[in-house]
């Protein structure tokens, strides 16, 4: 399954400037990769670790602004169009190690 994190967050002070960052900063420790700006995105191996993600999302997230999490299969995942543009560097390195990812 993949979680993808969508969100918006205030940065017109310094105070959301540092939730931002703090929030943006987990995402990227906690092992998520970035498809677009303020679109990321996680494999995990099941329910189990889906929901121990949100919950890791939930308690890092900041008081102000928009977070959104989707999980979706990895059939519906590899379904994803293309309008304009092409794989990140980081989604082509994945792809040609699909089966390290998921051991």
């Amino acid at each position: 399954m993949r979680l993808m994190v969508f969100y918006d967050l205030p940065v017109s002070t310094p105070n959301y400037r540092k939730a931002y960052q703090r929030f943006h900063k987990f995402l990227l420790k906690d092992g998520y990769d970035m498809l677009q700006y303020s679109v990321y995105c996680r494999l995990c191996n099941g329910h189990d670790a889906t929901a121990k993600h949100i919950r890791r999302i939930e308690a890092n997230t900041p008081s102000k602004g928009n977070v959104r999490i989707m999980k979706v299969t990895e059939k519906q995942y590899s379904q994803m169009r293309f309008l304009v543009g092409d794989h990140s560097h980081q989604e082509k390195i994945n792809k040609d190690h699909k089966q390290l990812l998921l051991f």
